[in-house]
């Protein structure tokens, strides 16, 4: 045998193995892989955004290592004691959500912490999951598309855990609680008379209750919807995020200043940078060539989830699979809104970019969750 084919008969072995390991950890390579570059393209946003902080660079290369093991146990979890486990974790999130506002730790005006001694955590971080869960679980075995009866008693369900979250007050994570239920539903057949309903009734009660009397809003959440008509009423104040954030976009132009390269961040002009406000660092090292790229990797991810829930076997997959996709893209499409101000700013991260550990931590539960309840369609096909 030449060395030729000796190397390439070593490659194939290699495959093949590694390719078994996939199949027996139930993890799909292809979404696998994708989610560890957009992770690693986060970790050289964050080195460059933190002013090539190498200590905050490791923090956040260990919160991935920890999203991703738990992204794998949950993967090896039978997509039946899932489901029959996803109205106890609703039931155990919104508790703990009743318990946060009685003895809730409070940081920055909000009471959104639950402090155990050993474990500081976000509740409503639970919901994410909780909420597209029990939708399908409730829908499972029922007829489809659903009745107005299930569509109600699915909508009291999503309002439930939604208005203790407001009430912290957390209007990101209530708008992606609500988004991740909400597309449970629309993916389970809803007629087009309900969503044109739903929509037209939501925009109207928003407007109506906005012109009449919006005291429901704190002071703060006020001032982000007058800021998203125009920042420059308050440059140095509630519109100075969305101003810097502007500029170190339009800087960047198309090709970008180069990494390591931007002044709005490395002179911390831009508040947030390697949060909340971490595209408009891509925007101004990478340019819009840089955006684009990495809005084609999000879109990938997107539609390789889309992709898995549309092949999956049961309603219950299809229905969870496919709402943590379009949640995923929700992150993403808030996000970028807010950052370029097409959207007020409500604190949503840049999926698997942004720095952070709890939001990571639950993305990468859900897509175990994902390819959890997908691991059946794989191995009926084989």
């Amino acid at each position: 045998m030449s060395l030729g084919a000796l190397e390439s008969s070593r490659t194939q072995r290699t495959l093949t193995l590694g390719a078994r390991l996939l199949l027996a950890l139930h993890l799909d390579g292809v979404l696998l892989t994708a989610l560890c570059l957009t992770a690693l393209v986060g970790l050289a946003v964050i080195y460059s955004s933190s002013g090539r902080s190498w200590a905050m660079t490791e923090a956040q290369a260990l919160k991935f290592i920890l999203a991703l093991i738990a992204m794998i146990a949950l993967a090896q979890v039978p997509p039946r004691l899932i489901r029959a486990s996803a109205p106890i974790l609703f039931v155990v999130g919104f508790i703990l959500l009743l318990i946060v506002m009685v003895k809730g730790d409070v940081a920055m005006g909000a009471r959104r912490w639950l402090n155990l001694g050993f474990v500081r955590f976000q509740p409503s971080e639970i919901m994410k999951l909780a909420v597209p869960l029990s939708c399908a679980w409730y829908l499972h075995d029922r007829p489809l598309p659903p009745s107005l009866t299930n569509i109600l008693v699915l909508l009291a369900a999503i309002a439930l855990p939604t208005l203790l979250i407001v009430r912290q007050p957390d209007l990101g994570t209530a708008l992606l609680v609500v988004a991740s239920g909400i597309m449970v539903i629309v993916l389970a057949g809803l007629r087009m008379r309900y969503i044109v309903s739903a929509v037209t009734l939501t925009v109207g009660g928003v407007v109506t209750g906005t012109l009449l009397d919006w005291r429901f809003l704190h002071g703060y959440q006020r001032q982000r919807v007058l800021t998203l008509f125009d920042p420059s009423t308050d440059p140095l104040g509630s519109g100075y995020h969305i101003i810097q954030s502007q500029i170190a976009l339009g800087s960047g132009g198309a090709f970008g200043k180069g990494y390591l390269n931007g002044t709005q961040a490395s002179l911390e002009f831009l508040p947030e940078r390697s949060t909340d406000f971490i595209f408009a660092v891509i925007g101004e090292e990478w340019g819009l060539l840089g955006i684009i790229a990495v809005l084609i990797l999000y879109a990938f991810i997107i539609g390789r989830g889309l992709y898995l829930a549309a092949t999956s076997q049961d309603t219950f997959a299809r229905l969870v699979a496919g709402s943590i996709s379009l949640t995923f893209a929700v992150y993403v499409l808030v996000n970028a809104g807010m950052v370029t101000g097409l959207l007020p700013v409500v604190g949503v991260p840049l999926p698997l970019i942004s720095y952070g550990g709890t939001s990571m931590v639950t993305l990468m539960a859900g897509f175990g969750i994902l390819m959890a309840v997908n691991a059946r369609r794989r191995l009926v096909g084989r």
